[in-house]
């Protein structure tokens, strides 16, 4: 009778001690799903976020032309510009301007303020292109991919708008990864303006 006992007490307590492991291990599963729940709208990019993003870079060109036509700071507007939209400093950035055709890729953020702004003897093909001035730049997004979470690309049409009126249509196409803050920025970039109008 006692071995009964001591059978019966030894199945309940292995059967109590898999119930457990397997609720914790439940438990351990939902708290997991939902830390990836509320991390999942932090870390990945929004189609909104991207064309918040391409608003920010289009009025930040208008500024640094403003502020060039006005006699301000222009260089330090670019420079702010580049600072605040591409991610030099946090990454590798692959940018090939529009209208840059000796040293066609700016891998630095030296390159790309000179590609704004003019000014640097190492590339003397540089006139500023933000400082042309244009007074608006309107975005005409083909597409934005973000399904990797992390990354996005946008590709389409941007269109400036010089002081007489006249627009200028360029092909685009940006990715964007966030930083630490949560800010988008631009890690590639590639400009060209469409077949057959050069």
């Amino acid at each position: 009778m006692f071995k009964k006992y001591i059978f019966l007490i030894c199945t309940f307590l292995i059967f109590f001690s898999c119930s457990q492991n397997k609720a914790d291990k439940n438990s351990a599963t939902k708290e997991l799903a939902v830390k990836q729940a509320k991390k999942s709208p932090l870390d990945c990019i929004t189609e909104a976020e991207v064309i918040e993003a391409q608003r920010q870079w289009g009025d930040g060109i208008v500024a640094i032309g403003k502020i060039f036509s006005e006699g301000g700071d222009y260089k330090k507007a670019a420079a702010d510009h580049i600072n605040n939209l591409y991610g030099y400093d946090i990454s590798k950035v692959l940018f090939k301007p529009t209208l840059a055709s000796v040293e066609q890729f700016r891998g630095t953020f030296d390159s790309a303020l000179s590609y704004f702004v003019g000014g640097n003897d190492t590339y003397k093909e540089d006139n500023g292109f933000a400082i042309a001035p244009y007074t608006n730049v309107r975005w005409e997004n083909f597409g934005i991919l973000n399904s990797q979470c992390n990354v996005a690309i946008a590709m389409g049409n941007y269109y400036f708008t010089k002081t007489n009126g006249q627009e200028i249509k360029v092909e685009y196409t940006l990715a964007y990864i966030k930083d630490k803050k949560g800010k988008l920025r631009i890690v590639a970039h590639k400009s060209a303006l469409p077949y057959g109008s050069e």
